[in-house]
Formats: structure tokens, sequence, C-alpha cells
């Protein structure tokens, strides 16, 4: 379950959902007519979502599958639950983002600059000037974009998969330090949804063992 909250955060970290900071340099990346019809389809879908909920599944580098349910709120707001026996909840407010573990009996608390949430509740993305972006392949009924979260990278280390012609994204892979791929699967989502302000609300710092208390 660890390797699946850090390939959660490595996306979120990847320049290709940044709004600002330093880019990664210009890439020399040939772009169909079909390649820049994807991407601008891509981007007008990304920018129509102000909330959506679903489920998730990720299946791990040996295998093991781990799966629970989301909840996306723009601008800044995000909410990863995880399944028993998983004890892991991740939550964005628009300023923070925290990872809580019950089993360990923490939450460690990041700012949300430092892990970019751009690219599912961004605004403003502009996919087809991105400089992130190494790749782009079309395959029956899908659309894969190839990103690296390193400005020295000349390969890509995230995917993306969008259906085609629709441009929903479907799924993501992560590519760690030791090559190994981590891969997150969305699958019943649904947007438009009104969700709860209290979805986003951070965890206490310790709020398993206060619990535990009551």
């Amino acid at each position: 379950m660890r390797r699946f909250v850090l390939a959660f955060l490595v996306l979120l970290a990847t320049p290709a959902l940044m709004g600002g900071g330093q880019l990664a340099p210009r890439r020399h990346l040939d772009i169909s007519d079909a390649d820049r019809a994807a991407l601008n389809g891509i981007s007008l879908y990304l920018n129509s979502i102000a909330t959506m909920k679903g489920n998730f599944i990720q299946i791990g580098p040996s295998g093991g599958v781990d799966q629970g349910a989301f909840y996306i709120a723009k601008p800044g707001r995000v909410r990863f639950v995880y399944d028993p026996p998983s004890p892991t909840l991740i939550v964005a407010d628009g300023r923070t983002v925290a990872v809580a573990n019950k089993r360990l009996n923490t939450v460690d608390r990041y700012p949300l600059s430092e892990t970019p949430l751009e690219l599912v509740l961004g605004n403003d993305i502009d996919l087809r000037h991105n400089s992130a972006l190494v790749s782009i392949q079309h395959q029956p009924g899908a659309v894969i974009i190839g990103v690296r979260t390193n400005d020295s990278m000349t390969r890509a280390n995230i995917s993306l998969v969008f259906s085609e012609p629709q441009y929903e994204l479907r799924q993501w892979s992560v590519i760690d330090n030791q090559g190994l791929t981590t891969t997150v699967a969305l699958r019943d989502v649904t947007p438009g949804v009104a969700l709860a302000p209290s979805l986003f609300v951070l965890p206490d710092r310790n709020p398993f063992a206060r619990r535990a208390q009551e």
C-alpha cells in the first residue's frame, strides 16, 4: 500500500500537473493533427470537470491489488479512501495534502504547492503546450500520454490513459526509481456530483489515537 501512496503522490508531483514553478525544457516532439486534436479534447475535458467521484483499483508491481473510492472538487480538493485492510487515507483541502495511516497512527502533511494537482484539478489546462509531455500514442478506443517528472529525463515515467473519442481519464501508471510499475485504474466515475465539504477536511494529526480514547 505504501507503493500506492507514493505512486499517487508522484502523479501529483509531475511537472505535467504543475501550474507554476520551473518548467521542464521545451520538448522536441512532433505531433500530428490527430495528436493535436486529442490533446485539445483532453484539455477541454479536464477543464470541464468541477466535481467527480468514483472508485479505483491499484495493481502493484508484484500483482497485489488494493481498491477504494475517490472524490475530487476543484480547486485543489481530493479524497482517496482505501478499503480495509488498508490503513490509508489521503485528503487535500486546497492548501495541504494529508496522508493518514491508521496502522502507524500517523498523519503526514505536505504543502499543496509541493504536490501540485493541476492536471486533475486545474481550470486552465493546455496539454498541447506542456513541455513535460514526451509521447502520445493512439490505440483502439484510447489515447496514452507519456509525461516525465524530472526535467533531465528524456523518457516518460508516468503514462495517462484516456478513452477516445470521449477523452475521459481511465488510468495512470507510474514507474518508480527501481523500474517497477504501479497502475491505478478508475471505474464508476461520475462527474458533476454534489460533494459535502466535510469530505475535504484534513484529518487530525493523531485522529486514530483520539478515537481510541473516546
